[in-house]
């Protein structure tokens, strides 16, 4: 039976939806799947991951550990590989991970690929599906001998909740001086209820609201749907909303099962932030409004008034 580790990225203790996804990607290959851990997370949360697919979670607990530095993650986890014997590694795709998997693969002599989309097919061969061109098309690539990097997209396979509790094992990478010559000084955090690049639905503003004293029917519906808030590139610039909210080519790329536009023309920029997401929804008082091209459903309207209805009938349905 061929082993797999994947790398179950945390934040404040928790593991983030998109490392469950990857546990039970993995575990959807077949094979044994052990995770691996960084920083201050209880010993439930840790056991969680079984229910995703893990059979072990190795946690290195070392509080140097906890600040993501990105050589040390990925000396730790290539140290991980060699303890488990693993031939795939799997994580999911984020900011940290591109930086880390790219090392990694060097240590490795892995081969690398990223923005997976499906399972392997391994048919003839070991070939796996990713999406290029800012998600407008897709290529095969076929993984030769040899180990192998994983780095799928969100949604690229549905959580998997039916597994019992992993067994949880401590931890310790040897690492140098050299590891954690890069230090992090400051962390600026994104705030909100649901974060952006974790949101399952996203509700979105433009230069159509007009100024920012009108985001408050915005946030409502967002509060309504369990949804994160973004907005287009010029609110952000204007400062009517702040630049981690900024959502597009040059801001946070999402991809939720939802993503709703509200006011947002649709320039090419945005949309190549945004069209990964399952079902897009435009709302735009211009008929002509380049985003209603790209958009599964579309609402010809003025924002001001079809907004508010729109959350009395969320209001409605839970009723």
């Amino acid at each position: 039976m061929s082993s797999i580790l994947v790398f179950a990225e945390s934040t404040d203790g928790k593991f983030k939806k998109t490392s469950r996804e990857a546990v039970s990607y993995a575990a959807a290959m077949g094979g044994d799947v052990t995770a691996i851990a960084f920083g201050n997370i209880d010993q439930a949360e840790l056991e969680s991951l079984g229910n995703n697919g893990a059979s072990k979670v190795l946690h290195a607990s070392d509080d140097k550990l906890s600040q993501g530095v990105i050589q040390a993650y990925a000396s730790a986890i290539a140290q991980a590989v060699e303890q488990t014997g693993a031939e795939t590694v799997i994580m999911s795709k984020s900011s940290l991970v591109d930086a880390v998997s790219a090392r990694l693969a060097t240590k490795l002599g892995a081969a690398l690929v990223g923005n997976v989309v499906s399972l392997p097919d391994t048919s003839n061969g070991f070939v796996v599906k990713r999406s290029i061109y800012t998600n407008k098309a897709f290529v095969n690539v076929e993984m030769n001998d040899g180990k192998k990097i994983i780095a799928i997209k969100k949604n690229a396979v549905a959580i998997k909740e039916d597994g019992g509790a992993a067994t949880v094992e401590a931890f310790s990478p040897s690492l140098s001086d050299a590891d954690f010559a890069v230090k992090i000084t400051k962390t600026e955090k994104a705030e909100g209820d649901v974060l952006l690049p974790e949101a399952d639905i996203v509700v979105s503003g433009g230069r159509g609201l007009k100024g920012p004293e009108n985001w408050g029917m915005v946030e409502e519906l967002a509060k309504e749907l369990g949804a994160a808030t973004g907005c287009s590139k010029p609110v952000s610039d204007m400062d009517w909303r702040p630049h981690h909210e900024h959502v597009g080519q040059t801001g946070v790329k999402v991809a939720p099962s939802l993503y709703i536009a509200i006011g947002i023309s649709g320039a090419i920029q945005h949309l190549a932030g945004v069209n990964a997401s399952k079902v897009l929804v435009a709302i735009n008082k211009d008929p002509e409004a380049p985003f209603f091209k790209a958009a599964d459903y579309g609402i010809v309207g003025d924002a001001f008034e079809v907004v508010p209805k729109l959350i009395e009938a969320v209001k409605a349905s839970k009723d």
